[in-house]
């Protein structure tokens, strides 16, 4: 029989030490002449990003030297590090954000000048011409006192010669792509205050023999379209993804200008580009397009074959897919589930030989102890509907009093254009092993859900995102499955803005935690990198037209209306929301007499990276919501907390 203890004490097998170093971040893989690259973000490293490849004849190496890390800094989330073509790697270094060619494992060589400005040009989403002369990708040149340039340009592979620039004028570039034949270049461009999730325009040029390029083509987008993942066929047919239909759905450009959408349904086959280099489809030397497409079960594995519109289903039991691989007649992936965390996988087209090559966990919980995802859509407001997976509180060897309901622990996504999904996630059994339910919401403005649901929050950014999390909490504790008296919310990035939101505008959570959360939408509206800085526009409105809407949706104006517990963590070398932000509403916090606690961190910037943070950022958590909730985490040592 399991113990019966109160739900928050109960001792869990997963530390926040396992949560934190035993893990290892897959974040991009890359197909090759039968071998597969990824890269390793390890937080016992300090974070530092490895780039592995796994030789088509099983043999493991790392590609990059011990104190490389692949990282690039363009539109400051980065992705799109690195690319292969022929055995040799191309990967950007995070110190100097120069570009290294490398032909051997261990040996980079850098094929671009150091910049005047440090780490002051940077490289992304590149790829070589099929005879091996050129790469075309983008560069984000900063400059003292200048608004960052990107622009895409062309350079030997070998770094022989200065880069030139080739796509320049529209403020952001991306996802330059070389036809088979060599003969033209793809690529995708936008303007402020669009984000690209907002609309984008496709172009084609042909590749002259220098490399630079003629006149250009507008194949599609728009203010109104968002156009993402263009694609060469093996046949040399132009694939894209647009969301004219309200799903980001797979399109192909025929021969007569035509743009015919392929397997057309209410489903999202992307999702937003935060990051350079995502991949959701591929092909096949045939033409057949082997993709990813989501729906309320999770991803989904298909194939569509030439001249068919249907989808047809490849056997796959990981339900998370991201960067989808198609080499030759295996596909690989970064793919996950609710019990089991992200790996490499790779196998055959038809899935019936999925092999697992890399791990991001080796300690795995027992399926016994795993809390899987209910996914659960409920009532908000303006007579809408949200939707968030719920976990409850699990662990074979203890149970909760029968008089007692446990904890709620609600998750906000960041982003805000992003979505959480049921894949296993560590951070997650670290609580619900302990007797705390968690919700994790999909909000208003999340994807996966089509156009309208994601532009929901367009002009309403703290208020329906907020709604929407109250009213996921609302709707468990009504139904009996948490104590409405021990809700927490938490949330990093935009997700802490809409855990400040939640504290400052309602009275509804005990205690909320903000992990480099935005406390002034008018700070990050005037001071943030390039990408996001009119984002806000969207969201909230112009600046500063609506300064007024701005400083009546900032928490840090109106702390005194406070009455939850409020625990802070930032890095303080975070570009995107500075440390001034959590400075400033510590202070308000302090001036207001209100319960509180602020970890800051040296060497972090926007996402804690290392290990050992990592660790003190859960326990610390843990610890501040048992002092406030009244229960005792077992074996977590107590935060101090700051009562004015």
């Amino acid at each position: 029989m399991p113990d019966v203890l109160p739900y928050g004490a109960w001792p869990s097998p997963l530390g926040a030490d396992q949560v934190a170093s035993a893990g290892t971040r897959l974040l991009a893989l890359t197909a090759s002449g039968g071998d597969l690259y990824w890269v390793e973000g390890r937080p016992s490293e300090g974070g530092r990003q490895a780039l592995v490849r796994r030789a088509a004849d099983g043999t493991t190496t790392e590609v990059t030297p011990a104190d490389f890390n692949a990282r690039t800094r363009v539109h400051e989330y980065g992705g799109g590090e690195h690319w292969v073509a022929g055995g040799s790697v191309f990967a950007t270094n995070f110190a100097d954000q120069r570009l290294y060619r490398i032909d051997a494992p261990g040996e980079a060589n850098p094929i671009t000048a150091e910049p005047d400005l440090p780490a002051g040009d940077r490289f992304a989403d590149g790829e070589l011409t099929p005879d091996g002369r050129f790469i075309f990708c983008v560069r984000e040149r900063h400059a003292e006192g200048e608004e960052a340039r990107n622009e895409i340009i062309v350079l030997p592979a070998d770094g022989s010669s200065e880069p030139r620039v080739v796509v320049t004028g529209p403020d952001f570039v991306s996802a330059p792509r070389v036809s088979p034949d060599g003969a033209t270049l793809a690529w995708l461009s936008w303007d402020h205050p669009r984000m690209p999730w907002d609309g984008t325009e496709l172009r084609t040029a042909p590749i002259l023999e220098d490399g630079a390029l003629g006149e250009p083509t507008l194949v599609c987008g728009g203010p109104e379209e968002s156009v993402v993942q263009p694609r060469w066929s093996p046949a040399g047919a132009l694939h894209f993804i647009s969301d004219r239909s309200g799903w980001w759905n797979l399109h192909r450009l025929d021969g007569d200008g035509a743009q015919t959408p392929l397997a057309p349904t209410a489903e999202e086959f992307a999702g937003p580009d935060w990051v350079f280099g995502l991949s959701s489809y591929g092909f096949l030397d045939d033409g057949t397009v082997i993709c990813v497409h989501g729906s309320d079960a999770g991803a989904q594995l298909a194939a569509i074959r030439p001249g068919s519109q249907q989808l047809e289903p490849i056997d796959c039991p990981w339900t998370s897919i991201s960067h989808l691989q198609v080499d030759g007649g295996r596909v690989a992936f970064l793919g996950a589930s609710g019990t089991q965390a992200a790996a490499v996988i790779s196998g055959p087209v038809d899935g019936s030989d999925w092999q697992i090559l890399a791990r991001s966990r080796t300690d795995e919980l027992d399926a016994a102890n795993v809390s899987t995802a209910e996914e659960i859509t409920f009532p908000t407001t303006d007579d809408a509907e949200a939707h968030a997976l719920f976990y409850a509180p699990r662990n074979e060897a203890v149970t909760g009093p029968e008089d007692e309901r446990p904890p709620l622990v609600v998750v906000s996504h960041g982003g805000p254009t992003g979505a959480t999904s049921g894949a296993y996630n560590a951070a997650i059994q670290y609580w619900t092993t302990r007797g705390i339910a968690v919700v994790d919401v999909n909000y208003r403005g999340s994807t996966g859900y089509g156009r309208d649901y994601r532009r929901a929050l367009n002009g309403t950014w703290g208020i329906v995102d907020t709604d929407d999390c109250i009213a996921a909490a609302t709707y468990l504790a009504d139904r009996g499955d948490v104590d409405p008296q021990r809700m927490a919310i938490r949330g990093g990035s935009a997700g802490g803005y809409t855990t400040l939101c939640a504290l400052t505008f309602h009275d509804v959570f005990r205690a909320g935690a903000s992990y480099f959360g935005v406390a002034d939408a008018e700070a990050l509206a005037t001071d943030t990198h390039k990408f996001e800085s009119r984002y806000l526009d969207g969201l909230i409105g112009p600046y500063p037209e609506a300064q007024a809407t701005y400083r009546e949706r900032s928490p840090i104006h109106f702390a005194d209306r406070i009455k939850a517990a409020v625990v802070l963590f930032q890095g303080l070398e975070d570009r995107i929301v500075p440390p001034a932000q959590a400075e400033q509403m510590v202070e308000a916090l302090e001036a207001n007499g209100l319960p509180h606690a602020y970890l800051a961190f040296e060497g972090e910037q926007h996402g804690f990276r290392k290990a050992e943070n990592i660790i003190a950022t859960l326990e610390a958590e843990l610890s501040f919501y048992g002092q406030v909730m009244g229960f005792d985490p077992a074996g977590v040592p107590p935060i101090p907390i700051k009562n004015p």
